[in-house]
């Protein structure tokens, strides 16, 4: 997906972190530990304060960011990764202010959304890049190590990891951000595991959110009315039902050398990840209620 190169994403609030101080991965041990958080915690966008931080130490305060002025324009998000995710942020903040009231009928609010390299520190611990792209409750705020978006073209993965790839993360995690703020994330039983559970249907919706502004981001606009992105090939489109399909449970089971079970899913299979993603894609976010399908059709 490109970005119309004279849009102006200036306004976005994405900001850059500088290094976190003391931020080791708290679950027990050593370089298994890491691959661990790596394998099950791509794009969980929920409450890490059990994988990170050292079970629950907070690894000081939040270390400054800044701004990425450098980043203008639609042709700077063409050329640069991190100014990819500052038009991300504009555009797809731009959609939740026009549509999220067809999810809750409370008030939208932007979430806070931070680049970081290696390690951070946040208000669910402490995150390394191990961790993997999420969403904190706890302070309403998306982190984005970028360099998972090479690790997303290499093994387990081997995806192609192209823009709207990159994009589509940050898209899901927002849809936690939705999850959050209108109280579906609060209500869910999110201690379960299975095919049915509630930790699966909400990775779903956030999928089928991320469809919904896709479908619609190149209606989203700057504060001058011009478009932020063109409109995706079928060629971008799948490159994102790829990411989809890569970190579904029943691949990252096989890519670790397991057998498949579904009984321990928590983000749900690479089918219905694609699936519910495309139900957003075709039918927009009023279609992303996951929580009133039965099982079968989930």
């Amino acid at each position: 997906m490109t970005f119309n190169p004279n849009s102006d994403i200036s306004g976005s609030n994405v900001r850059k972190r500088g290094r976190g101080r003391g931020t080791a991965i708290g679950v027990g041990g050593g370089g298994l530990a890491v691959v661990a958080v790596f394998l099950i915690a791509q794009f969980t966008g929920i409450d890490l304060s059990g994988l990170v931080g050292g079970g629950g130490s907070q690894g000081g305060p939040a270390p400054e960011s800044t701004s990425l002025a450098e980043c203008q324009t639609g042709e700077d998000a063409n050329e640069s990764v991190e100014c990819l995710m500052v038009g991300a942020g504009a555009s797809i903040d731009d959609f939740w202010v026009e549509n999220y009231s067809a999810v809750a009928g409370n008030e939208y609010r932007t979430p806070s959304f931070d680049l970081f390299e290696a390690s951070t520190t946040t208000g669910c611990g402490s995150a390394s890049s191990a961790t993997g792209p999420f969403y904190c409750p706890g302070d309403e705020t998306i982190y984005i190590d970028t360099s998972f978006f090479q690790q997303l073209r290499q093994p387990p993965f081997d995806t192609t990891g192209g823009p709207l790839a990159q994009l589509y993360i940050a898209a899901h995690e927002w849809g936690h951000h939705i999850q959050a703020i209108s109280g579906i994330m609060e209500s869910a039983d999110r201690s379960g595991t299975g095919p049915d559970s509630d930790s699966v249907r909400i990775e779903l919706q956030a999928d089928c959110f991320a469809g919904a502004w896709v479908a619609a981001a190149s209606e989203t606009d700057d504060a001058k009315g011009t478009n932020y992105l063109e409109t995706p090939t079928q060629a971008q489109v799948t490159d994102a039902l790829d990411a989809a399909a890569a970190v579904g449970d029943d691949r990252i089971q096989e890519g670790s050398g397991q057998g498949v079970n579904s009984e321990a899913w928590t983000h749900g299979s690479s089918e219905q990840r694609q699936r519910w993603f495309t139900t957003g894609y075709e039918q927009g976010p009023g279609a992303c209620d996951t929580f009133s399908v039965n099982g079968s059709q989930l």
